[in-house]
């Protein structure tokens, strides 16, 4: 009934022991189309489960027209829009080619990616850089400072992480970084401080051994300095890795991917393999820079909510007590309740990222969609928050509640397959 194993409780012990036991290292950085194949034509990835252009939010649309812009697929706006309107452009969903894209998650075949490989498993995942924060892609905004920006990353940015990686021979251990910065303070979605100086301080004295340009060195160097998100993307593409080997033991009520497209809001579960179970999305709540509000905020998009399903993000709420005001979900205490509550949904903890200011215990192991089920408790998720129109970009950050009914939807759906039902 359950493959190899005797009950769902021995399948789900399977699937977050492979999370737990992975080993995942950053190894390089990437033209997109060089390990995308799908990205060698006239197509876009997309955040979250498959949509159609129409029911895109603006923001994500204004992703698409930005990155036809920086493929030179149009020369305006307008023959941008074009393009998508008449059907010319084909869409995926990053998840299902080993990606995860931020927000509209629109990546395209020339912008560089990570590659995040999880060496237990001997598989990989990718995710497009971090752009900093202001006018940037991911939030939808597509003006030439933006497109020259994606530019520099793939001319610049990319090839020179690419040489420094080289000359390191193998790679970032990921687990190593991620288990220093969660006691610095970093949940891995809304914080990245620690995790991103920990990613300079690793990563430095490689680039300075490259025999890249002395002013590409100096302006590679300053940009990670000064983005404080930048180790976002690597725990994204790490959450990707890790969960893409515990998802090949198809058995069990694991939940192995949540992502959102302002749309929709999608997850999948280890017992039922690739298929998506959907609800429609919440609009996130949460503090918002000077001169924008609550009215103006988008629909949750974004496949960093593999965060979360890895067991941080949100989910690690207390070992970030200072994101908790930063999202507008109060103070220590409410870290520590959020936290607590998490754990009523997990399976276990993982002993890899031991929090201090949770006693040293472990970060959530294993969202189990039974228990979200049966306690009525939905995963907490940290995001960015995009204005609702295309090409203003990022007006606060907050927290979201993953929809219910996906988590119905799935574990109904299992209990047919298992003809409980």
């Amino acid at each position: 009934m359950y493959g190899p194993y005797e009950t769902i409780d021995e399948a789900n012990r399977a699937v977050i022991d492979k999370v737990a036991g992975s080993a995942p290292f950053l190894v390089d950085v990437v033209p997109a189309k060089s390990v995308i194949d799908v990205l060698n034509g006239k197509v876009l990835l997309h955040a979250g489960p498959p949509v159609k252009w129409e029911n895109m939010p603006s923001p994500m649309q204004g992703s698409c027209v930005g990155a036809a812009l920086f493929e030179g697929w149009a020369a305006s706006e307008e023959e941008a829009f074009a393009l998508f309107e008449n059907g010319e452009v084909e869409f995926v969903p990053c998840h299902h080619v080993k990606t995860v894209g931020p927000m509209g998650g629109i990546t395209s075949g020339n912008m560089a990616v990570l590659v995040v490989e999880n060496r237990a498993d001997g598989n990989r995942a990718y995710c497009t850089m971090n752009e900093g924060i202001g006018k940037v892609l991911r939030f939808g905004a597509y003006s030439e400072e933006v497109v020259n920006r994606l530019k520099w990353m793939a001319d610049v940015l990319g090839p020179t992480l690419s040489k420094a990686l080289k000359v390191k021979g193998d790679g970032l251990n990921i687990n190593v970084m991620i288990a220093k910065a969660i006691t610095m303070g970093d949940e891995f979605h809304q914080r990245n401080i620690a995790a991103s100086l920990v990613f300079l301080k690793e990563i430095v004295p490689y680039i300075l051994k490259t025999d890249v340009a002395e002013d590409d060195k100096q302006a590679v160097i300053q940009f990670l300095a000064d983005t404080d998100q930048f180790f976002l993307n690597i725990a994204m593409a790490t959450g990707k890795a890790v969960m893409d080997a515990a998802r090949t033991i198809q058995h069990g009520t694991v939940v192995t991917a949540m992502s959102r497209n302002g749309y929709e809001f999608g997850i999948r579960i280890s017992g039922m393999g690739d298929e998506w179970f959907t609800a429609p999305v919440n609009t996130p709540q949460g503090l918002f820079f000077t001169g924008y509000s609550q009215e103006m905020a988008c629909p949750d998009m974004g496949d960093s909510a593999i965060t979360e399903t890895f067991g941080v993000g949100g989910m690690a709420m207390i070992a970030a007590p200072g994101v908790t005001r930063f999202v507008g979900a109060g103070g220590f205490e409410d870290a520590l309740s959020t936290s607590n509550e998490m754990l009523e949904i997990s399976i276990d903890q993982n002993p890899n990222f031991a929090i201090p200011t949770w006693n040293f215990q472990g970060t959530c192991l294993g969202i189990d969609a039974r228990k979200v089920v049966e306690t009525g408790i939905e995963p907490v998720i940290n995001t960015g928050i995009a204005h609702k129109e295309a090409g203003v970009g990022q007006i606060g950050a907050g927290t979201v509640r993953a929809p219910l009914a996906c988590f119905e939807k799935a574990i109904e759906a299992y209990a047919v397959k298992l003809g409980l039902i």
